[in-house]
């Protein structure tokens, strides 16, 4: 997946504009996915942590070769990089 673009939020793949969340004046996220942003606003008001916790279930249904602890130890080392998780 070459120049690919992740959802700053839950480090979904943006693979295509209707995964794209929605700015406030209605245009498409460049940097957010449609299930964490839309009009401006994110939809889950939540930790990292619980974050990483609704992704594991889709995480592992999209790459089976995965284990639940093993997708969590990925998106620990991966979401305090994403844009809505860095400090």
């Amino acid at each position: 997946m070459e120049n690919v673009t992740f959802c700053q939020s839950c480090a979904m793949p943006l693979t295509s504009s209707i995964l794209k969340g929605t700015n406030a004046d209605g245009t498409l996220s460049q940097e957010f996915c449609t299930y964490c942003y839309q009009k401006g606003d994110y939809l889950n008001d939540c930790t990292m942590e619980e974050m990483i916790e609704i992704c594991v279930k889709p995480m592992c249904e999209h790459n089976p070769e995965l284990s639940e602890d093993e997708a969590r130890a990925q998106m620990r080392e991966f979401f305090p990089t994403l844009k809505r998780w860095t400090n």
